[in-house]
């Protein structure tokens, strides 16, 4: 009966949408029908109202969408799609303002004269308010408006001309920022959460391990990763369209002719083009630049944006009047004002420390207060021109509830959609598919280019992300990223503006163009760039790392950077190291010889054996990488034969585990039955449906490979070497580099501990003359010392002479034992300054010119951060895709 509703549900969805009823009332209509009706059917035949669902119960589900709603809206931490009404305002205002206007008249004008120019220049334009309003419609119908006729004019071929806008216009929806980028953000964050608790169950299931290893699991996908993914995919788009355009122009001249410009190129031109052109590029550095640098987050992002567009808008609504530029240059006067002095000071009222704070803070004051007026001078001039500004406010309000009641419905659907089993029956589907990954992958981007001719993104990513985005990134055998899932789905989706018979890029271009113009010519123009679109998607999909690589280059980059030891980096950061072990070997192993014919003697014993211990490792370090390798090799040439076995045997298991759920199913009809004095029949049917599916089962596990445990064995055996010979030299070259780095720093904290010897020293004169009335002022001067010597390196000795002597003097007040404890302190003292200025002028220097060397490379792990040079190799062997199946 679950089979049954399932369909019913998916029955009242089509039905639904196909009979033109609002979107964002199906999708939740259609699961409360069906919740409702599967519940009513339970309690009149079977007496639960839970009888027919898969798993849980009605008000189960319910309270899932009504969890699923709060995700929306109340968590704090899931503020995603906050930036949507800020990227939104931004493209409309843009779009009110007339920039659209200005680029392509600027830039067809600035490449008209070159073979294709005019149809690159719509490609290229596309791309800047792709990057800028990020509003199909509004593109298509600006380039339509202005292009088309032109084009037209100088014989470009209908169709190029047509496809050519139509394709432009759709940029939008990759090219960040965009809606479709952030609700696509916000979905895989959920699925990818998903995705990791069926990983986790499966390695439990498998494996038997409880905990799955950290470096398995998965991380969750923000806007601000989304939008880095994208960049790239989004400029291969571009790249691919303008060379197909100058292809055809220079193999079929009459399709793309030249335009030659009337006017002169002279400085006037020159002028209009920057005017044109630097703005808009101003703003996409100041939105996706914040957001690369790690200036601002994506909720940021979006207000600098909404603030840019208004900015522009109030100079362009103007339209060349006198003055029109004054809150534009006032505005761009105060955020110069206000770098410079963050360049040059700190900022903070809780940190006046002098007159020149003083100023600083005043002239911020004075840059803010200037930049608000410009920014509420712009709003003021948006309101008075034709009521501007209430209008994109309006739109704004209206496009964002659109969104949000979308997703709440979609919340709604996906939960009765699992509640009768439908996200195990399509992840079944899919596990059983031959050719593994790929297959599976390939499957649900077909389905999705086929949706996209009858569906609209949205519809398309609040509905069928959620059920198959988990799916696939639960699988271990590619083991991909959620942004490089989403960005993929996200180039599909684009086709589905291009796509006939609904394609509403078309619909668009169809409203403004000429009555000359047929609509066979437009739908044959699309053609070609929904190929192209295809091919990008093939182009990303081989190449993970056009995708994966910046976002994980500015994770590696960023304030919040993990460390390098971080288990995540390892396989990465050795990748990296053990070439730089063979082409560096000889000065390495120069420098360990060096250090070791140092002269230690002015060191303690316990410095100069943890030294000693050190350099011993520093010179296995060769040994360790080696035994790495080998390990690696073994296991290499072990899994190829071993692998087909492994892939055969969990397929068996799996088809085990789908059997034996379904006799817990029978058990529980059994239960209910019994429960609800059933027929003795009834009963005795599941009894031998299951005895059936048991004799099953037996036949099934006899097809399991004789030697599969020997194999899996094997293979256990040589991945736990490789393991532990990674972890024996990662424990070697910590151990190496360790007491290198804690000798230099305590000797570098020896100023610090010389400038507190005066303050010391006192305390001998103060308890001399303490009595039991002085307790107080000595303890805290005892104290204040230990404070004083905390963060000071290899002082801790020290600070426990100080720290008895406090405890002998509170409660008991014992004179005696204090006095004697700050003596030993200050000997202990004494003695400590006397080896670390000896060795300061003996060691340190050859011990410091060690350390710079073996930092980067045996010392790597032990380093905060990594630098710009190394995050960049390691954030290019991240962005590819890892398999880890065979670990479970």
């Amino acid at each position: 009966m679950e089979l049954f509703f399932l369909a019913l549900l998916i029955v009242l969805l089509v039905s639904a949408l196909a009979s033109g009823y609002p979107v964002a009332f199906a999708l939740p209509g259609s699961a409360l029908i069906t919740i409702g009706l599967a519940a009513a059917a339970g309690w009149i035949f079977a007496g639960d109202n839970s009888a027919y669902f898969d798993q849980g119960d009605p008000l189960q589900w319910l309270n899932a969408a009504v969890t699923n709603f709060r995700g929306i809206y109340f968590e704090a931490e899931r503020d995603t799609l906050i930036a949507i009404p800020l990227f939104v305002f931004m493209g409309i205002m843009l779009q009110r303002s007339k920039v659209a206007e200005d680029l392509l008249v600027a830039m067809a004008q600035l490449f008209g004269p070159i073979p294709g120019g005019l149809g690159i220049s719509v490609v290229f334009v596309g791309a800047l308010l792709a990057a800028t309003t990020g509003i199909v419609g509004a593109t298509v119908i600006a380039m339509g408006l202005i292009s088309l006729p032109v084009m037209l004019r100088h014989k470009y071929s209908t169709s190029l001309a047509t496809g050519t806008i139509s394709a432009s216009g759709t940029l939008g929806q990759i090219i960040p920022p965009s809606i479709v980028l952030i609700i696509l953000a916000d979905q895989l964050s959920s699925a990818t959460d998903r995705a990791s608790a069926l990983r986790k169950a499966d390695y439990r299931e498998i494996t038997g391990e409880f905990s799955m290893p950290s470096e398995f699991d998965l991380t969750s996908t923000s806007a601000g990763e989304m939008f880095m993914g994208a960049m790239l995919p989004g400029l291969v788009l571009v790249g691919i369209y303008m060379t197909y355009i100058l292809i055809m122009a220079l193999v079929r001249k009459r399709t793309a002719p030249p335009v030659p410009f009337e006017g002169d190129y002279d400085l006037g031109f020159a002028k209009r083009v920057a005017l044109a052109l630097v703005p808009p590029l101003t703003l996409i550095f100041a939105v996706l630049g914040s957001i690369v640098l790690g200036v601002a987050t994506v909720n940021q992002a979006g207000a600098i944006g909404a603030i840019g567009a208004m900015i522009m808008a109030g100079y362009r609504l103007m339209d060349g009047k006198p003055g029109a530029f004054r809150p534009a240059i006032l505005a761009i006067a105060s955020i110069v004002a206000i770098a410079l002095l963050l360049s040059f000071n700190t900022i903070n009222v809780r940190n006046i420390q002098d007159s020149g704070d003083w100023a600083a803070i005043f002239s911020a004051l004075i840059a803010v207060i200037a930049l608000m007026t410009a920014v509420l001078w712009s709003a003021w001039r948006t309101m008075r021109i034709e009521n501007t500004l209430g209008e994109v406010m309006i739109d704004t309000a209206k496009t964002t509830a659109l969104v949000f009641i979308i997703l709440l419905g979609a919340a709604m659907l996906t939960a009765a959609f699992r509640a009768f089993g439908g996200e195990e029956i399509v992840r079944h589907f899919l596990s059983d598919l031959p050719g593994g990954f790929l297959t599976k992958f390939i499957v649900v981007m077909a389905v999705i280019f086929i949706l996209g001719f009858f569906l609209d993104f949205i519809e398309i990513a609040v509905v069928v992300v959620p059920i198959i985005a988990p799916i696939l990134l639960a699988d271990t055998s590619a083991n991909i990223t959620g942004v490089w899932l989403g960005v993929m789905i996200g180039v599909n989706m684009q086709t589905s503006f291009l796509t006939p018979p609904f394609g509403f890029a078309l619909f668009y271009l169809r409203g403004i163009a000429p009555p000359e113009v047929k609509t066979t010519q437009i739908y044959k123009g699309v053609i070609p760039f929904i190929a192209l679109q295809l091919l990008g998607l093939a182009i990303v999909g081989v190449y993970p790392s056009l995708v994966n690589y910046l976002p994980n280059r500015v994770n590696l980059t960023s304030e919040t950077a993990p460390p390098p030891r971080n288990p995540r980096l390892q396989l990465c950061v050795e990748e990296y190291l053990f070439p730089r072990y063979d082409a560096q070997a000889g000065q390495l192993q120069s420098a360990i010889s060096s250090a070791k014919a140092l002269d230690l003697s002015a060191l303690p014993d316990s410095y100069r054996n943890s030294l000693g211990e050190g350099l011993a490792k520093a010179e296995a370090t060769f040994a360790k990488v080696q035994a790495v390798r080998d390990a690696k090799a073994a296991l290499d040439a072990f899994v190829p034969d071993y692998r087909p076995v492994h892939i055969e045997v969990r397929d068996i298991q799996a088809d085990v585990r789908k059997l034996k759920k379904r006799i817990a199913g029978y058990e529980q009809d059994i239960r209910r039955a019994r429960n609800l004095g059933g027929a003795a029949s009834a009963i005795e049917g599941r009894r031998a449906s299951i005895a059936a599916l048991q004799t099953e089962i037996r036949e099934i596990e006899a097809t399991i490979p004789a030697n599969w445990k020997a194999l899996r064995k094997q293979y256990q055996d040589l991945s736990k070497a490789e393991k532990n010979a990674r972890r024996d030299y990662r424990r070697t070259v910590d151990g190496a580099y360790a007491p290198v780095q804690t000798v230099l720093e305590v000797l570098d904290h020896t100023g610090e501990l010389a400038g507190l010897e005066t303050q010391i020293r006192a305390l001998g004169s103060v308890l001399a003359s303490a009595t039991v009335n002085d307790t107080a002022g000595v303890v805290d001067a005892l104290r204040a010392v230990e404070g004083a010597l905390t963060p000071i390196a290899g002082a801790s000795a020290i600070k426990a002479e100080f720290t008895k002597a406090r405890r002998a003097l509170v409660p008991g007040f014992n004179l005696a034992e204090a006095q004697a404890a700050v003596a030993a302190g200050v000997a202990k003292l004494e003695a400590e300054m006397a080896w670390r200025s000896s060795a300061n002028m003996s060691v340190a220097p050859a011990l410091s010119g060690y350390e710079q060397t073996i930092r980067p490379n045996i010392g790597l792990r032990q380093q905060r951060r990594l630098t710009s040079d190394q995050a960049s190799e390691i954030a290019g062997c991240q962005s590819m895709h890892r398999d880890i199946s065979l670990e479970f």
